[in-house]
């Protein structure tokens, strides 16, 4: 696809600002990598040899019995027996003394009985954000080599469910910042380009809406419903669309009488079109300053009222909830600074990704 003049400058801008251009390249690195985060921190293994056939347990389900075992529900493939029945081929042997028959399986000879060896090949954190390690004696665990990063108060590993956490937060404030820019860009076009009783009804709604408590319906909606994803992304929509409001009205009633508008109206040029071919891709420039604010400020909802209590459920991979970890266990240091780093290199890279899109929509700023 051919860019336009205008859209190869404000790219040529936008790579000329190394900072921006360069945290944009680290931002879809880790966004990548969170998005596919089952493949790199998971107790299920990427890829299982058993009697010569290939097995994909990250994707599919696979029972014990699929292994040799006795159950059909899930193989737990962290369990002694499991790994003993995959690396011996299904052994029997391996549900009387599965330490020491997998020891003798390195050799691919059980009792002087030849068998067929498997292998199998575990993500990079044999952790899910879930998993409990039973055996970590102190919880929470100090950074070693089996938990880079520690394991939080019910053992579970801290990389791993910052990798989630990270998922999570990333696609709620891009979900909430879509939405509600879309809703918020459509009424302030409504607003200033019919002005009039349309533009005063509009107020007097936005300013009864947005003096509504947020924290006081989260806390009400939480008391009645089961907190979840969907539902905290509805809420925190319903509260936020209102923040652009405000820029794009007054740039519609700025620009609504421009020479231009006025010459396709007289041409008979429908009312949206002109709205939305003419005046939005102007007033885009100043909303384009506000999207820092509305996705970093969604991140920091969502933290907020995880560790507050008010947001997801505990069983989440919360920054929110690894903070208030922290809080709890103060000298468990590796917790705070954990979710310190974290939120920190987070809200950093997108504040200078979107510092570099506004200096790209600005025609005063050339970048040589």
């Amino acid at each position: 696809m051919k860019l336009s003049p205008i859209a190869r400058r404000r790219w040529q801008n936008f790579r000329a600002n190394r900072r921006a251009f360069y945290s944009l390249w680290i931002m879809s690195f880790l966004l990548v990598v969170s998005l596919f985060a089952e493949f790199v921190a998971n107790d299920k293994p990427l890829l299982v040899s058993y009697r010569g056939a290939w097995h994909v347990p990250v994707l599919n389900f696979y029972s014990e019995r699929d292994f040799g075992g006795e159950f059909a529900t899930e193989a737990e493939y962290t369990a002694p027996e499991v790994k003993c029945l995959i690396r011996t081929g299904g052994l029997e042997a391996c549900f009387d003394d599965p330490s020491g028959v997998f020891e003798d399986a390195a050799d691919g000879v059980v009792a002087g009985q030849e068998i067929e060896r498997g292998w199998v090949v575990w993500p990079l954190i044999p952790y899910h954000y879930t998993t409990v390690n039973y055996d970590v004696l102190t919880a929470p665990g100090d950074p070693d080599w089996n938990h880079w990063l520690g394991t939080d108060d019910e053992t579970r590993d801290i990389g791993a469910r910052i990798i989630y956490g990270f998922r999570i937060s990333m696609m709620f404030a891009l979900t909430v910042t879509l939405i509600t820019s879309i809703f918020g860009i459509a009424a302030g076009a409504i607003q200033g380009f019919f002005g009039g009783w349309v533009d005063l009804t509009f107020q007097r709604f936005i300013e009864v809406w947005s003096s509504m408590p947020t924290l006081y319906v989260l806390i009400i909606l939480g008391a009645i419903f089961q907190m979840n994803f969907i539902l905290l992304t509805l809420i925190i929509m319903a509260f936020g669309w209102t923040g652009l409001v405000g820029v794009v009205r007054a740039e519609f009633f700025r620009a609504r009488n421009f020479e231009y508008v006025r010459a396709a109206k007289a041409l008979g040029v429908s009312d949206s079109k002109v709205m939305f071919r003419h005046i939005l891709p102007n007033a885009l420039v100043a909303t384009v300053t506000l999207l820092p604010f509305l996705i970093v400020g969604a991140i920091a909802t969502l933290t907020s009222l995880d560790f507050l209590g008010f947001g997801l459920p505990s069983n989440y991979p919360s920054l929110g909830e690894l903070a208030k970890q922290a809080k709890r266990h103060i000298l468990s240091p590796h917790l705070g600074i954990s979710a310190f780093l974290t939120m920190t290199i987070m809200l950093s890279l997108l504040v200078f990704i979107f510092e570099g899109v506004r200096d790209a929509f600005d025609p005063r700023k050339i970048y040589v």
